[in-house]
């Protein structure tokens, strides 16, 4: 099978796809699009055949186009089942799933660069008022989120197994720190974003590895 990630080096959700392909060891291609040159090449006509929706990532596999960051974890969970980043459980599956869910509806889309431009050109929004839009989504989820998982956590997000949930915190924490967010009230999350931070894939899944990284 050939897979071809079509994403954006800081896009958080391309991120949680790259960490589910680097953690189960599929082989994968990268195809960058950049989602500010030129307005942002999302928008253009061959991107918009892959996802309507114009939005990254596209995981194209043998060819068939598959969007939605969780949803295509999912598919990579049912066609390379190990490592499992679902717990075997279901009440730790849908804890898992919970915890997901919270950073990929509960805060990813109020902050992320759509809504940021919008409120610029629906509002007049500047710059420094749409980074304080984005502080304040993301310090609130990650408060919220902060609480469950201290009461769900091991050595990271569910038990001691890595799972969809680390996979979207990690992304969500280097976006809260480059907008400059206080994350004091965030220790468990802090504490196993840096055990993490120690595992090779999440280490080749970052940013700064990317081969459309820019300063």
């Amino acid at each position: 099978m050939s897979y071809v990630l079509h994403g954006y080096f800081r896009s958080s959700a391309s991120w949680r796809v790259r960490l589910a392909l680097l953690l189960k060891g599929v082989p994968f291609e990268t195809a960058p699009v950049h989602l500010l040159r030129g307005g942002g090449e999302q928008h253009g006509e061959a991107h918009r055949r892959l996802n309507p929706m114009e939005q990254l990532p596209v995981l194209v596999i043998d060819g068939v186009p598959y969007t939605q960051s969780l949803a295509i974890l999912e598919l990579l969970e049912e066609l390379h089942p190990e490592p499992p980043l679902l717990p075997r459980e279901a009440a730790r599956r849908a804890k898992v799933r919970q915890l997901a869910e919270i950073v990929n509806s509960g805060i990813q889309p109020v902050q992320n660069l759509l809504v940021m431009q919008e409120l610029g050109r629906r509002f007049g929004a500047d710059r420094e008022a749409q980074v304080a839009w984005s502080r304040s989504f993301i310090e609130r989820g990650l408060v919220a989120l902060e609480a469950v998982v201290a009461q769900a956590s091991g050595r990271y997000s569910v038990g001691d197994q890595v799972t969809f949930a680390d996979l979207c915190l990690a992304p969500q924490l280097y976006n809260a720190r480059r907008f400059a967010v206080d994350l004091a009230r965030c220790p468990t999350l802090v504490a196993i974003d840096a055990r993490l931070a120690e595992l090779p894939a999440f280490q080749a899944a970052s940013p700064e590895r990317q081969p459309d990284f820019e300063p």
